[in-house]
């Protein structure tokens, strides 16, 4: 019975200890959701044209990044690392603004200082061996943001080739049942962009910008001429006259989308065409000589047996 009773006590125990723990944890919780509003209030109150906190790791560190860069702004070093195509291409990932262009500044500066000092650290170089390593340090460093841009830059060039056509059979789609060229692409950014996910962003990228107050051609400039594709480009300037003028466009588009696959059939034919070429060079370097081998090998074998044998008599 004692047994029973020090086990019921020490279960009434361990309950008020844990009800209690979740009462100061409650309380905490309470606190931290009060002081982080209260944050909130004073950062509206002292800053309410500037954008809300980054949040994040990613964000945290692009903040930091930029904040870096924002030191060199005007310099000749900015001029220096942010070339007009380097400015091309962070328009075309969505980066030409302020915090995207000094983060990128702040990116290359610091990889050109910290990778040649990483490499005398951890090589511990002599004499001229030093010296090439600072430099292809220095070199390595400015050069891969750069290239990891450009990479970035052209797998958003392929999706949005690759995306092309179905945002065309999707246009001609709700322009039959009847939708304005501004309703399909408030439909399209809205409710059909996991189709289409990169045209399907910039589309509702273009219909908030137009909704703020610029005019369509404005909205849709990004889209027209950022990411080089000449297609793309008529197409938006086929959306620009209808949404002027007015007019059917379920017939052009058809005509359009025709057009577009055809000379895409032709790429791939052509590809097709240059690929066997490349194989047929290949198959006489790797498969020939197999073949040559297996063919006439008897033959060789039989005949240095024949030459053994009349050596022999």
């Amino acid at each position: 019975m004692n047994l029973l009773f020090a086990l019921a006590v020490a279960c009434v125990a361990l309950a008020l200890l844990l009800a209690a723990a979740g009462l100061l944890f409650q309380d905490r919780r309470a606190q931290q959701v009060k002081a982080t509003l209260q944050h909130a209030l004073d950062n509206a109150q002292k800053a309410p044209e500037q954008a809300s906190p980054p949040r994040g790791r990613w964000q945290a560190l692009l903040a930091e990044l930029s904040a870096i860069g924002e030191h060199f702004e005007g310099s000749q070093l900015q001029k220096m690392l942010l070339a007009p195509e380097d400015r091309l291409l962070l328009e075309q990932v969505g980066w030409n603004h302020r915090a995207g262009a000094t983060a990128f500044l702040a990116l290359r500066v610091l990889l050109a200082v910290l990778l040649p000092v990483l490499g005398l650290l951890l090589m511990q170089p002599h004499g001229l061996r030093a010296a090439a390593l600072v430099v292809s340090g220095f070199a390595l460093g400015i050069l891969l943001p750069k290239l990891a841009l450009r990479s970035w830059a052209g797998r958003l060039r392929r999706r949005v080739d690759e995306e092309l056509p179905l945002l065309i059979d999707l246009l001609r789609l709700l322009q039959g049942v009847g939708f304005s060229i501004d309703q399909s692409l408030q439909m399209i950014g809205d409710k059909l962009r996991m189709a289409i996910p990169t045209l399907g962003g910039e589309i509702r990228k273009a219909n908030a910008a137009y909704t703020r107050g610029r005019s369509r051609a404005q909205s849709l400039r990004r889209l027209s001429e950022d990411f080089g594709n000449d297609d793309l480009r008529s197409l938006m300037q086929m959306v620009l006259q209808v949404h002027q003028h007015g007019g059917a466009v379920q017939e052009p588009l058809k005509q359009f989308g025709m057009r577009l696959r055809e000379q895409r059939r032709m790429k791939m034919k052509e590809k097709v065409g240059k690929l066997s070429v490349k194989m047929t060079v290949v198959m006489m370097l790797t498969l020939l000589p197999a073949l040559m081998l297996v063919l006439s090998g008897p033959a060789i074998l039989a005949l240095a047996s024949a030459l053994a044998g009349m050596g022999k008599s």
